[in-house]
């Protein structure tokens, strides 16, 4: 765990993620700080407890990369956790035996699956319902859950939930208010602004930036909340690695900058996947049709730079596509410097049954892009050939008599 700490000269959010740690090492005076990766540390005598005693409870390393979540989100102080997963698991602790929890119908297919698999086992309940439909306010209100769960933009269809109007209804019923913001980043939301209690991150993704950490955090808005997760993350054993940490931190001090490059190369491959005959829906909050584009204008500083679409054509197209695009790694995860397209319906959300996925709107034809850092002519070059190639695979199967399709 790690506070923000109060004394500190004024700054943007960009200079503090550059500056975070630098000076911070007193014996040979390193510019960036060192990385701890010491499991134990030296007690004063028995019962004298210092600061430090056991990397699992605190961490030198890790405590830096969480002040510094913490600053980003304007939290009063974070977790950093092994993974993704493990926040969004430390976070459903609060919960107790019979407590309710609302989660989106369209949520990551990974918090689908823990939500699912705790309730099935008499854990708490949980229903999941379309927060981004203003109508889900009043059920909410009348189901009265002890949390409430809020992805935005989600995962994949990228619907927007109105994080104020949730929060709100939060506090009138006594519920945790929770926002996953790994989509966005603090560059480009910031829930707790908006009254949301805690936020979670897959650190994984745009915060490391770098696809080559696994981490999660915790950012809360108020000290009790932060004890208690901070207490489970101990108990459960799953706060990150120092290395892990470090890597994270490094990769926090270029998050503004990279993110300029991001939803710019983003914006100019929506317009290319809009124009396009192929295509038959593209989901991105930058555009004016999309249903969630006036909220995201109100609490979103940027758009994001993941994109899904719809094919027409269904498998055989999407097939097509895929083997015929180059800068596109066909990957999960999403938010590092190298572009990424995934398949929701066999990858991301495979571990949702089919009706569930369907109900969500995940269907065959639906594939999600993390646009990268690379240059936006090579990736536009590359969508085109690949759209092509859908276009000619869409065209054969529908030559194909219906009776043998």
């Amino acid at each position: 765990m790690a506070n923000r700490s109060a004394a500190r000269v004024a700054s943007s959010p960009i200079t503090r993620a550059v500056r975070a740690g630098l000076g911070a090492d007193t014996a040979h005076r390193a510019v960036m700080p060192p990385i701890h990766l010491s499991t134990n540390f030296f007690f004063d005598a028995p019962g004298v407890y210092a600061k430090y005693d056991y990397t699992r409870t605190a961490n030198p390393t890790r405590d830096l990369a969480a002040e510094t979540i913490a600053e980003l989100e304007g939290g009063c102080g974070a977790v950093v956790t092994s993974s993704g997963m493990s926040a969004i698991a430390v976070s459903t602790r609060l919960l107790s035996a019979g407590d309710l929890l609302l989660a989106p119908r369209d949520c990551y297919g990974g918090s689908y699956r823990l939500f699912s698999a705790e309730a099935n086992r008499g854990g708490y309940r949980v229903e999941f319902i379309d927060t981004w439909d203003p109508a889900s306010l009043e059920v909410a209100r009348r189901l009265r859950p002890r949390m409430i769960w809020i992805e935005t933009p989600s995962n994949p269809r990228l619907r927007i939930t109105d994080i104020a109007a949730w929060a709100r209804m939060a506090r009138e019923i006594g519920a945790i208010c929770v926002a996953d913001n790994t989509f966005l980043s603090p560059v480009n939301q910031r829930p707790l602004a908006f009254g949301a209690d805690l936020v979670v991150h897959s650190t994984t993704k745009f915060l490391n930036g770098h696809g080559d950490v696994v981490g999660g955090a915790v950012v809360a808005a108020d000290g009790d909340l932060l004890e208690e997760i901070a207490w489970w993350t101990n108990v459960m054993g799953v706060s990150g690695a120092p290395f892990d940490s470090y890597l994270t931190l490094r990769g926090m001090r270029t998050l503004h900058a990279r993110t300029c490059v991001h939803e710019a190369n983003a914006l100019r491959i929506v317009d290319l996947l809009d124009r396009s005959d192929i295509v038959t829906r593209v989901h991105h909050p930058s555009l004016p049709d999309h249903p969630g584009h006036d909220t995201a204008r109100r609490q979103q500083s940027g758009w994001g730079s993941l994109v899904s679409f719809e094919l027409r054509g269904g498998r055989p197209a999407v097939d097509a596509f895929v083997d015929g695009i180059e800068h596109f790694a066909l990957a999960e995860s999403l938010g590092g410097v190298e572009s990424l397209v995934a398949h929701p319906w066999t990858m991301t959300h495979a571990s949702m049954d089919e009706p569930a996925r369907l109900a969500a709107g995940i269907g065959e034809g639906l594939l999600r892009l993390s646009v990268g850092i690379e240059a936006a002519e090579d990736l536009e070059a590359d969508l085109k050939r690949a759209l092509a190639a859908a276009d000619r695979a869409s065209a054969r199967a529908w030559r194909v008599p219906a009776a043998q399709r």
